[in-house]
């Protein structure tokens, strides 16, 4: 980590030359809509959602084809040009040369200062970008020094081109909406507010007004203005190298009233004299509101040097407090990582899987498999507020077991797929089943599972397949009984019926269909034959651990029995013959489907809890069994692994074949977490994993080898370079779940090899070229790609706490079972971790005194604030929930010593 260095306990960091490293790009955001990226050159964008973009939106290539950026000018003595972003012609060409400009980065939580010196021209800059936590306001806060021996003249510009309407305008009328734009400006800014939302499909209204305010941090106002960028660039000119400034334009004095042109959120200061060493300090606002007023009572806001600095004090502490998860270990760099790693979640709560440079696609909001995987990571940090979210979100789920895929703004909003098209992702029903759980476990909630929920209704029926004519959207989202009620049944209801319907949608190996894809959307191209080996074992796990549920909801029941739906009583079916029988189970699921094409009976019956859990036990035992004979490969050499797909041939995709060898994670790591995989099996697994898939030098294990093949029977990630994405890069939730697998499966040293390599390679600059945090993947050649928006950081999180901490909920109770290796204890034999549980706030620390491995050591003793905590077979901690609740809200402190 020579380039990048951090700097507190946060996570802050600092890098120096940061415009020397091509795609970096940082996320800043508020809680109420307003989402930003800033480049080392302050390039980016700024957007509210699809609709509403501030600034003009980007994509990876436009962070270094793109001259606009959020600019701030200094013309020195009416001669000298410098730029505080970097971003003029002659900075540029300085570039690399022994004139280049000093900058240095320093960043946190939601903040972003760049600090640049120039040589030539004896001056610096800060720029401190952030956005206030409650607003729609990107605030920059600039200062100027003066470091001659003389007195300078400076005359500061804002430069700042305002888009102002739909990212769809990029390459759909770009010119005409600019002639919907009304540009006014007042006494501290230009404002712009188009006519209406250009869409041929229907235009609308607009509200919004897009702005840039600025003042000194004294709040004198600017002097002159130049709203359109015709009127700052002048004819021939460019960003980089703007007319306004380099002649000397005098601008406009406001108000400005202009229409029809590409707006300029740009304005001149009254010229200012610096003496040597001496500073001056600027304040710029960008945002969106929906009137002048509102724009205005902001402005009053923080139109001060003191008003800004309170704010970005505030807004620090705010994120820094949101991250409640902090380690220590043998490595600090590691620790401070994971504080990113763990701030991730947050930035995929705001950002959805859209709206930074490299996640150019879809339209915003967040798709059903990152709602519940998002949701794991609150859950380890603030269980109690996520009950809500939960709940909500199983409306949806339809009554066929499919599931609404894109969640739009606010809870519950469902919306059935992603950019038009209908499409059914085999795994969705996986991961309610696992975020439930994990609720579960940390709260002792089993009464969840009684709770009543409506189901989604769309026109989609069939699972899919069919349309169902009979339904108009004027009927509302909510599926309706025969007698058009509204119908809700338990969230239990809801699991059973994503599990069972998935049990009998098998293929011709009696494994279940791939359908659009699964967790790896590439797989998209094998929709008739294709089948998922991987989550038909993911699903075994899923039938076990439901029944485990359902035994712990029966042992809380006065009844004993559970109301379901009557029509789901076909898919209870037992008898072990059926099981093998392909055309039987498809009898079974069309039957069911049948029944619920439009609408249901609303009629009820009452199942026994206990008879409910040993017919999921029955089915997963027969899924497993199967999946064993079927499905495991074993190659000479002590090598071997399961097939993970069938493609749309109905062929095996795994295996040796004449000249190469065909592997893929995804199989591994679900036949492991979910038992399928024996421990004989694993070891075979594991080998074969680090010679065919694991290349240290590029962030651990790939996705899979190289196929050779385009194999358009399987999906479009054949048709990626290899090493890119889903075709072979070291795919780091993959990576991340194997980890945790091998974890649970006690094959501690596997699994930390997979979870460290991942975080080495982020550190190291000099190969992954990102900040701090975790990618989607790493490339062939190692640099971290898709940074920030992935559903790694909630397994990475989740998989440090309650696997290598050992720290994880069980029906409520804490248990304390580290798997901590000898490497992660510092030189005193000491590694901690600080989390909330249970509403309360603990910092456990593992004393290692003898340095002894995981598998050696075991708990010689424990205590929490002094008190002695008892032992459960020298290996846990069990904290009942009684002695939990009873705790002060203090920060607890538990020691527990390993012998």
């Amino acid at each position: 980590m020579y380039h990048l260095k951090f700097i507190d306990q946060h996570g802050s960091f600092q890098m120096k030359q940061p415009e020397n490293t091509s795609y970096l790009y940082f996320p800043l955001a508020s809680e109420t809509g307003l989402k930003s990226s800033v480049t080392p050159k302050l390039g980016g964008d700024a957007k509210i959602d699809q609709e509403t973009f501030l600034l003009e939106p980007v994509s990876s290539e436009n962070l270094h084809n793109n001259r606009s950026s959020r600019n701030f000018w200094l013309l020195k003595n009416d001669r000298d040009v410098y730029s505080a972003a970097g971003a003029s012609a002659e900075q540029e060409s300085a570039q690399f040369s022994a004139m280049q400009d000093e900058s240095e980065l320093t960043a946190g939580f939601m903040w972003h200062t760049l600090k640049r010196s120039s040589r030539i021209h004896q001056l610096s800059s800060t720029v401190t970008s952030f956005i206030p936590k409650d607003c729609n306001a990107e605030i920059m806060y600039i200062t100027v020094q003066n470091h001659s021996e003389s007195m300078q003249d400076l005359t500061a510009y804002a430069a700042i081109p305002i888009y102002g309407r739909s990212a769809d305008n990029i390459r759909d009328h770009r010119n005409v909406t600019s002639m919907l734009h009304r540009i006014n400006s007042n006494n501290h800014g230009v404002l712009v507010c188009p006519t209406m939302s250009f869409d041929e499909k229907g235009h609308r209204p607009n509200k919004h007004i897009y702005y840039v305010m600025g003042c000194t941090g004294n709040s004198n106002m600017p002097k002159s203005f130049y709203p359109t960028v015709e009127d700052f660039i002048g004819e021939g000119g460019n960003f980089t190298h703007p007319r306004a400034v380099y002649e000397q334009y005098p601008g406009h004095p406001a108000p400005i009233h202009t229409a029809g042109k590409e707006a300029m959120g740009a304005f001149r200061f009254e010229t200012i004299s610096l003496a040597p060493g001496e500073k001056a300090d600027y304040i710029l606002l960008i945002g969106v509101e929906d009137s002048e007023k509102a724009i205005l009572s902001l402005f009053e806001k923080y139109n001060t040097t003191d008003k800004v600095k309170k704010a970005f004090s505030d807004t620090k502490t705010y994120w820094q407090e949101q991250v409640k998860v902090s380690l220590h270990t043998s490595e600090p760099d590691f620790d401070h990582l994971m504080k990113w790693i763990c701030f991730q979640p947050f930035l995929r709560r705001l950002f959805g899987c859209s709206f930074l440079p490299y996640h150019d696609y879809g339209r915003g909001g967040r798709g059903w498999r990152d709602l519940w995987q998002d949701c794991l990571s609150l859950l380890l940090m603030n269980p109690e507020s996520v009950r809500c979210m939960i709940t909500m979100n199983y409306g949806g789920v339809r009554i066929d077991g499919t599931n609404a895929t894109i969640i739009g703004n606010g809870d519950g909003n469902f919306l059935a797929d992603r950019n038009g098209i209908a499409r059914v992702w085999m795994d969705h029903a996986l991961w309610p089943l696992m975020t439930t759980k994990l609720y579960i476990d940390q709260t002792g909630d089993i009464e969840i599972l009684n709770k009543q929920i409506s189901y989604f209704k769309d026109a989609q029926t069939m699972r899919g397949t069919e349309i169902d004519a009979l339904w108009h959207p004027e009927q509302g989202s909510k599926q309706r009984t025969s007698g058009n009620d509204i119908y809700t049944g338990s969230i239990l209801e809801h699991l059973l019926i994503q599990q069972l319907t998935a049990f009998y949608e098998v293929g011709d190996h009696n494994i279940y269909r791939l359908r659009g894809a699964d967790w790896n959307d590439a797989l998209d191209m094998a929709p008739e034959h294709g089948e998922s080996v991987a989550f038909t074992c993911a699903y075994a796990g899923n039938l076990l651990d439901l029944a485990a549920m359902i035994r712990l909801l029966n042992r809380h029941s006065s009844t004993h029995t559970i109301e379901l739906l009557e029509e789901i009583a076909v898919l209870l079916e037992n008898d072990m013959d059926t099981f093998d029988d392909i055309s039987q189970k498809h009898k079974i699921l069309s039957d069911y489907l049948s029944r619920c094409r439009h609408r249901i009976s609303g009629r009820c019956i009452n199942i026994s809890l206990s008879a409910l859990a040993v017919n999921l036990i029955q089915k997963a035992n027969w899924l497993m069994e199967h999946l064993r004979v079927q499905e495991w490969l074993d190659i000479p050499g002590e090598e071997g692994w399961f097939n993970s797909y069938y493609d749309n041939h109905g062929r095996a995709v795994e295996g040796l074949f004449e000249d190469h060898v065909r592997m893929m994670l995804t199989g591994q790591v679900f036949a492991i977490m979910s038992g399928v995989a024996e421990d004989n099996q694993i070891k075979k697994i594991t080998k074969s994993a680090d010679r065919y898939l694991y290349r240290q030098e590029i962030g651990g294990y790939r996705l899979n080898t190289d196929f050779h093949e385009l194999k358009f029977d399987m999906g479009r990630m054949f048709g990626f370079a290899y090493g890119e994405k889903e075709n072979g890069a070291v795919f780091s939730h993959m990576t991340v779940m194997y980890a945790n697998a091998l974890y649970r499966r006690g094959f501690v040293k596997e699994g930390w090899k997979a979870l460290k390599t991942l975080a080495d390679t982020a550190l190291d600059f000099d190969t992954s070229h990102i900040y701090p945090g975790l990618p989607e993947y790493f490339r062939s050649d190692g640099r971290g790609m898709y940074q920030y928006l992935t559903g790694a950081a909630s397994w990475f999180m989740m998989t440090m706490i309650t696997e290598v901490f050992g720290v994880r909920g069980e029906a409520g109770n804490l248990i304390l079972y580290p798997k901590l290796q000898t490497c992660q204890f510092d030189t005193d034999g000491t590694a901690s971790i600080t989390a909330p549980f249970a509403g309360k706030n603990f910092t456990v620390i593992y004393k290692n005194e003898t340095f002894k491995d995981f598998g050696d050591y075991i708990i010689d003793s424990a205590s929490c604030d002094g008190n002695e905590l008892s032992i459960n077979e020298d290996a846990f901690v069990n904290i009942p929930r009684k002695m939990l609740t009873a705790l002060s809200d203090d920060m607890h402190t538990i020691i527990v010593n390993l012998l």
